[in-house]
This record gives structure tokens, C-alpha cells and sequence, in this order.
């Protein structure tokens, strides 16, 4: 049996996978009340009545809740049930989500106290002056910027079943030096590092534990290129331990002496986040992004041809000044430099962030609940940014998702030979998949393989062997699998062989999607 802690630091994450590193950060910074404080996590998948009874049944004095985007409508419930069951707990909320235009979100009215901001050591000092009579006055609890070399580690909070079974998060810095209206980073004054030395020897005791996979949440991994080297060495020593680490960054920003290092990684080791949002000069001017187009193509032509690097690119749909003509024009022209997967996200009108100041230039209106989604600009209506939604839904489905390498190989190919755009070439495809999968989610990997083979044989009219070809390849894949009967050779009185293609990475400890480009790659 748990014995009760007067202080609970509590989050409902996405998914278990996803382990609480704000919490964790805040549990390490607790000083002489870390024996009477306890992390608890949850996901927005339970109910919330349940963790409000898990919650109570510990009789906490003080419930410190991490609020973002993906958590708030639960929060809030959460928040509610706590206050209206137990008037007397004191709640202390605090994350993005709660840190800019608070006042009129219904969450802060219920709440004892919100911390704006980084909360390391202001939940810290909030909770010494709680338990010893000293409530605060304000309910909005602020403060400076904590001093980076002083915040204690996080990492060693990693339990045994995290490292074997979630997604490990690490930073070696806070904070990003652009300015892009549409994110939260845009507010920072300055891009803080964490002390090298101390960093590194906490990756090296995660390694030694038995961590294999690394995702470093620094928004701009390589703004210091001494430093990002110095990483990747790190890394690149312990390879035969069989790592994998994911990085966000700066897409142009590769310097030679960084690429000399990516070369020596294994193929499937390191995967890049690198944000591209938009390819039009104008729209990026109009949100405050630097970017230089001609660096980006040479970054990708470097990361495809002469590195292992999975590549995951990231385009956003309505941005103030983006039409649909131009974001199919971007989204044509970054498919051309190859990235692995290509992320077609919408914008989110994040709290606090400049972006409102195109309200009424741009017509942008917006969800009014997370995640605040885009509804309609300017120059694109809402049925069209539906039309996005579903274009990004199938696109995640079939081409990011690595299960289609071969029909997606198609449709390039087709679209190369007759000079058409892919983008509205695939448009064509997310049309008829709308119409028959109207549902919209929970669609299993067979009922995507009837609908390619459908428009293969009866909208584009191909050939149904050479349809066979492109679908019987992507369905197996390396797996063993019995064919649907409109695959199967009726010829052949048994059952195909399949042939496996051995995966020539499988010391790596690569994420089972990834997996999937590279063997596309060896292919």
C-alpha cells in the first residue's frame, strides 16, 4: 500500500507511452518536501470520475495539475470534481496551456492557484508557504525564469518500467531564438543551455539503465552547432548499444562539421523533426519565419542521399495569407526533396501566442476549445479545410503511416510521367476515400487495402496484375500474411510464398514506423 503524501503532482498524458517530464522535473526540484510528494499519472482515456477518487482517497493537502492542449477539457472536469467533493484541497495548476489569457478560462476560476510560466521552483516555494499558513494572496502565482544551471535533474525519476516501455524525453536546452507568431517558443527572450558535462552524464546512467530511445524536446537541437556536435558524439560512442534518438531542427541550418557526424550513424538511428510549415515566402514573412529554401533543398538532398536519417517534415494548413494553390504547390515541393514521412498538421491558436494579430486581416476564425483548431481564413473556406483534414488523416494513413510504400511509389510515378501535381493528384484519392470511409477513424489496415485496390482497378482502371504487384508487396510486407481472395493468384492451386526480407537494422532499437521507411530504404 502507497502511504498518502501530502502533496500530489498529478497529469493526464495523450497516452500511457507518453511519461510526464514537467512532473518529474518539478518532483526533482522539491528539495525537503520530496518525501512527502508523490507523482501521479493518468491518461484522457480513463475517467476522470476515477482519478478524482484515486485522487481523494490519499487525503493530499495540495494537488499540483500539469494543464497543455491535449488535457485541458479533462483537466477542467477534473479540476471541478476536486474542488465541489473536497473544498478545502488547494489546487495548483500550471503548463502551456494555463500560462497566457488566463483569467476568462473557467479552469483558473476553479483553481486555488495557477503558475505562469516554468513552475521548477515556483511550485516549490508555493507549497512551503501553503503548508506553513502562508497562502498566497493573488492566485496567479509568477515569477523569473528559474536559473538553468540550478534546476535539478529529472532523469534519474525515470522508473525501470519507464525506461522499457515509454518515450524517454530529455532536453539539453529551453527556449528558441525565432520568432513564428503561431508558437509558444516565439515568447521566449533567450535560449537557455543546461550544463554540458552534467547533461551528458545523466544520458550515459539512462544508457547504462537500459534506455535505448531518446527525444530530445529542444525546439532548436542545432542552433549551437559546438554543442549538438558534442552531443552526437556522445551518441555516436555508444552506438553499439543500439540507440535511437529523435531531434528537432532548424532546417537550415546543417554545418559541415554536424553532417560529417550524421554520416557515421547507422541507417535508422536518428530520426529529424525539421519544420517547414510552409514553402511560400510571402505566408512565412506574414508569421515572422526565417527560412532559406535554398539551404532546406540542400539539408534534404544531404539527409536522403549520404545519411540513414529518418526525415519527418512538418507543413501547416491555414496560415494567414496560404491558399490552397499555394499550399499544394509547397506541399509538391517538399515532397520532391524526399522526406520519409511529411506531418500536414492545422494551425492551433495557441494561448499567448502573436498569431491573433491576422484576425481581421486574414478573417481567421477559430475552435473556441482544444485544440483550437483553424476553421476558415481569408483564403480558405471551411468545407476546404475540412477537405485538409481529410487530406491529412488519409495522407498519415497510407504514406506516413510506411504500410503503402509501393502505391504511394505509384501515384509519384503516374504523376511524374504525365507532369501532373502529386498534391492534387492524391487529392483525387482523398476524395473517394472520403466517400467511402464517411466514418473517418478506427479504419483496420484490410479495409485500407480493399479501397487502394478499388481505385486502382476501377477509377484509374489499371490493370488488375499490375495492381496485384503494387498491393500484394505492401500488404505482406516483411510480415506473413494470407491474402484477401481479389489478391490471390487463381491460377495457383496453393497459397503464395511469401519472401521476407530480412531487416538488415534489427540490432537498432528503431520505432516499429520507422521501421517500416527503412525497409522501404533497403528495398
Amino acid at each position: 500500500m502507497i502511504e498518502n503524501k501530502n502533496i500530489l503532482l498529478v497529469t493526464l498524458n495523450s497516452t500511457y507511452q507518453h511519461a510526464a517530464f514537467g512532473l518529474r522535473y518539478i518532483y526533482a526540484n522539491m528539495k525537503d518536501l520530496q518525501p512527502q510528494t508523490q507523482v501521479l499519472e493518468y491518461t484522457i482515456a480513463q475517467d476522470v470520475r476515477v482519478i478524482a477518487e484515486n485522487i481523494l482517497r490519499q487525503n493530499p493537502v495540495i494537488v499540483g495539475l500539469g494543464v497543455y492542449i491535449w488535457n485541458a477539457r479533462p483537466s477542467l472536469d477534473l479540476v471541478i470534481l476536486l474542488k465541489k467533493l473536497c473544498p478545502e484541497l488547494v489546487v495548483v495548476i500550471g503548463g502551456p496551456e494555463v500560462s497566457y489569457e488566463i483569467e476568462k478560462q473557467d479552469i483558473y476560476q476553479w483553481a486555488d492557484y495557477t503558475i505562469k510560466g516554468e513552475a521548477d521552483f515556483l511550485f516549490y516555494e508555493s507549497c512551503q508557504n501553503i503548508l506553513q499558513g502562508q497562502r498566497p494572496e493573488a492566485k496567479l502565482i509568477k515569477g523569473p525564469l528559474p536559473d538553468i544551471s540550478m534546476i535539478a535533474s529529472p532523469y534519474g525519476l525515470y522508473s525501470d518500467s519507464d525506461i522499457k516501455n515509454r518515450v524517454l524525453y530529455v532536453e539539453a536546452s529551453r527556449g528558441c531564438p525565432y520568432k513564428c507568431e503561431y508558437c509558444l517558443s516565439s515568447l521566449d527572450t533567450s535560449v537557455r543551455s543546461f550544463p554540458l558535462e552534467k547533461f551528458l552524464a545523466d544520458m550515459d546512467d539512462l544508457i547504462h539503465r537500459g534506455a535505448r530511445q531518446f527525444k530530445f524536446v529542444d525546439r532548436t537541437f542545432n542552433l549551437s552547432p559546438k554543442t549538438s556536435q558534442a552531443i552526437m558524439t556522445f551518441f555516436l560512442e555508444r552506438m553499439h548499444h543500439g540507440l535511437f534518438m529523435h531531434f528537432e531542427l532548424v532546417p537550415d541550418r546543417l554545418p559541415q562539421e554536424l553532417k560529417e557526424l550524421i554520416k557515421q550513424f547507422p541507417a535508422g538511428a536518428l530520426q529529424f523533426e525539421v519544420g517547414i510549415q510552409t514553402w511560400n515566402p510571402e505566408v512565412a514573412k506574414n508569421v515572422s519565419r526565417r527560412q532559406d529554401y535554398i539551404k532546406i533543398k540542400d539539408n534534404f538532398s544531404f539527409l536522403k542521399t549520404e545519411s540513414g536519417v529518418h526525415t519527418h517534415a512538418d507543413l501547416i494548413v491555414g496560415l494567414p495569407g496560404e491558399s490552397i494553390e499555394s499550399f499544394g504547390l509547397g506541399f509538391d515541393q517538399l515532397l520532391a526533396c524526399g522526406p520519409d514521412e511529411v506531418q500536414v498538421g492545422l494551425l492551433k491558436r495557441l494561448k499567448g501566442t502573436p498569431i491573433v494579430r491576422h484576425d481581421q486581416t486574414f478573417k481567421m476564425i477559430y475552435q473556441d476549445h482544444p485544440p483550437f483548431q483553424i476553421l476558415q481564413t481569408k483564403d480558405m473556406a471551411y468545407p476546404l479545410i475540412q477537405k485538409m483534414v481529410r487530406f491529412s488523416k488519409f495522407w498519415d494513413l497510407y504514406a506516413n503511416s510506411g504500410n503503402f510504400p509501393n502505391l504511394l511509389g505509384f501515384f509519384k510515378q503516374q504523376t511524374m510521367q504525365k507532369e501532373l501535381s502529386f498534391f492534387w493528384y492524391y487529392m483525387e484519392f482523398v476524395d473517394f476515400l472520403s466517400a467511402r470511409h464517411p466514418e473517418g477513424h478506427g479504419i483496420a489496415l484490410l479495409k485500407l487495402l480493399e479501397s487502394a485496390w478499388v481505385y486502382l482497378t476501377q477509377n484509374l482502371q489499371l490493370d488488375p496484375a499490375e495492381a496485384k504487384k503494387i498491393l500484394v508487396s505492401d500488404y505482406t510486407g516483411s510480415v506473413k500474411r494470407d491474402l484477401p481472395h481479389y489478391l490471390k493468384d487463381p491460377s495457383e492451386g496453393k497459397k503464395k510464398e511469401v519472401v521476407v526480407t530480412p531487416f538488415k537494422n534489427s540490432e537498432l532499437t528503431v520505432p516499429k514506423r520507422q521501421q517500416k521507411h527503412l525497409k522501404t530504404k533497403e528495398l
